[in-house]
């Protein structure tokens, strides 16, 4: 028996009007989703509960299995795991985003997408003005890490702690949510300096010349200490493996006991390698019970708040994710999942509370009449989770 979940990030929506009133989903053409819908069922979970942050760290968790309100003590640690960091019990990590603000506007929460390289440098230099017990740690692009050391040093930091996540802020001003409770200060700090740092700094000098966006300052956010997770084998009793191009999902995978599959030309954005991430799938089937494959694009496309985009993005992870998996699963005892983990708004260009729609067909599984996969079916359907976490356990029975 073969268990495959794709995630197309992000994917759930609202109706837009630049597609005639559709939602990206109801839009896109995805016959292999479709497929799936009709031969099996289709719902609706919640994955991320209102008191914690919409965002893929809490949904992710929820959609993987492990109830965030238990498992979910913040972003940075579970994309410290992914770079193999660990983590001691007075550890504290840091989302370090590098960004663009302009005139107290999120120009660009990435920096006008700064290679790694670049980013590398920046934070190279911006060390040298912090003692040791605090490190950045570069990582991809804009996604970078802070570390604080607690083990001789009094954490400033808890779980009060609370910064909003740059990409909520596209185009918006950020005089209202910089870091606010405990430790809060301390974050402001280096957010401050970084930009002393940053300005006139030679990276940003080329960037400017070449007609690039600067990466004016760190944004930090997402503060956390390491979770405590048991292996999704020991939790259902299968093994796993994880396609993605984003350090919060290896790391989640990591921390799961997954393989981590990498797969040259997965980029995290909309000009991702979707043929090879299918084929990586496919290759790998046969190494593991469960293997999901995650897609960033249709987020990000969100975030840029491009409906037509994020269309695209949805017909690419059909046409060359789903279609082929499904092809190569029919000769095989299989259950396949679709499903996003949080509603990601073109309209607002951020992470959003809300239902998500899942489509389930293969063994065991009936079919429902439902025959379309799309955020209007699954809100019809009578059957749902409002605790998204009892999913899985439904998927795996």
């Amino acid at each position: 028996m073969k268990y495959v979940i794709i995630i197309p990030d992000g994917c759930a929506d609202e109706p837009q009007a630049s597609l005639g009133g559709k939602t990206p989903l109801q839009a896109a053409n995805i016959p292999a989703m479709d497929a799936i819908a009709a031969r099996g069922i289709v719902g609706a979970s919640n994955n991320t509960p209102t008191h914690l942050p919409a965002g893929s760290a809490v949904a992710n968790l929820s959609l993987l299995g492990y109830d965030p309100n238990e498992y979910f003590t913040g972003r940075a640690p579970l994309e410290a795991a992914a770079q193999g960091i660990e983590l001691a019990d007075d550890d504290w990590a840091i989302r370090c985003n590098l960004v663009c603000v302009q005139d107290q506007m999120m120009k660009s929460f990435t920096a006008g997408h700064i290679s790694s390289e670049e980013a590398t440098t920046l934070l190279a230099d911006l060390q040298k003005e912090f003692e040791s017990h605090f490190e950045f740690k570069p990582g991809v692009s804009y996604r970078n890490l802070l570390l604080f050391r607690g083990s001789n040093n009094t954490p400033p930091f808890s779980m009060d702690t609370r910064c909003t996540p740059p990409h909520d802020l596209t185009d918006k001003t950020v005089l209202d949510d910089f870091p606010r409770g405990p430790g809060s200060d301390v974050l402001e700090s280096i957010m401050a300096k970084s930009q002393e740092v940053f300005t006139d700094h030679p990276v940003n000098q080329a960037r400017v010349a070449a007609g690039n966006l600067p990466a004016t300052n760190v944004w930090l956010w997402g503060c956390g200490k390491a979770p405590k997770l048991a292996s999704f084998e020991e939790r259902f009793g299968k093994t796993g493996a994880m396609i993605t191009a984003v350090d919060l999902l290896r790391g989640i995978a990591q921390l799961l006991k997954w393989n981590v599959i990498e797969v040259p030309g997965a980029t995290g954005y909309t000009d991702t390698d979707y043929a090879a991430k299918g084929q990586y799938a496919i290759d790998n089937l046969d190494k593991t019970d469960v293997i999901c494959v995650h897609v960033e694009a249709t987020d990000e496309a969100s975030h840029e708040g491009d409906a037509a985009k994020k269309v695209e993005s949805l017909q690419e992870i059909d046409s060359k994710i789903v279609a082929p998996l499904s092809k190569v699963l029919e000769s095989t005892p299989h259950r396949i999942l679709v499903s996003p983990d949080h509603p990601t708004f073109v309209r607002t260009k951020t992470h959003t509370h809300g239902d998500v729609p899942f489509a389930i067909a293969g063994e065991g599984i009936e079919a429902d009449g439902i025959e379309v996969y799309d955020d209007l079916s699954a809100a019809s359907s009578d059957f749902g989770f409002t605790n998204g976490s009892e999913l899985m356990s439904f998927f795996l029975r």
